[in-house]
């Protein structure tokens, strides 16, 4: 689960203008549950983190650049397990606070897409068979940054599993 990348911590420009959209999540939670940071959350805030949610005091959270997070605290993050890379081209992937965990998307890139069509992380990777529900301020903000083609966000989410279909797994393998 470690893995490295030549770039630093430095917040992608797309990941500084969804921090800037105020996600609705709803009457009956039909919205998307998910507040974007305007920074990374500091590597070592992000090894303590991996360290408690796996009871491992060996766990290196360096592999993790974490940019927002659901009501309940569960995180999204770009995961850095293409070595040389740059961030925009790292998975991103959601960890549960009651330890759910999944790949949400391929990069960043095709992240924005599941933002334009609803799909925040926790919805991307719990909610199978989620509608997709179109916004028009996110599809503007993929527009400007994305790098991929839009498709759609079942698939989007599909590619990324099948990719990394042991991130779960390995995940867990961390836990004592």
């Amino acid at each position: 689960m470690t893995a490295t990348t030549d770039d630093d911590r430095r917040f992608p420009p797309a990941l500084a203008e969804v921090a800037l959209v105020e996600f609705d999540y709803g009457d009956e939670g039909e919205g998307v549950d998910f507040e974007p940071y305007d920074a990374f959350d500091p590597a070592a805030d992000t090894t303590d983190w991996l360290r408690s949610w796996t009871g491992n005091r060996e766990a290196d959270g360096g592999a993790y650049r974490i940019f927002g997070q659901d009501g309940t605290g569960g995180l999204a993050a770009l995961w850095c397990v293409r070595p040389g890379r740059p961030l925009a081209d790292q998975p991103v992937v959601f960890v549960g606070s009651e330890g759910e965990s999944g790949v949400v998307a391929g990069s960043l890139s095709d992240f924005l897409w599941l933002l334009a069509d609803g799909f925040g992380p926790l919805e991307a990777a719990l909610e199978e068979g989620r509608e997709a529900r179109p916004d028009a301020v996110l599809t503007a903000v993929a527009e400007r940054h994305a790098t991929t083609p839009r498709r759609p966000a079942g698939l989007i989410i599909a590619e990324a599993r099948a990719e990394f279909p042991t991130f779960t797994e390995d995940l867990q393998d961390l836990c004592r």
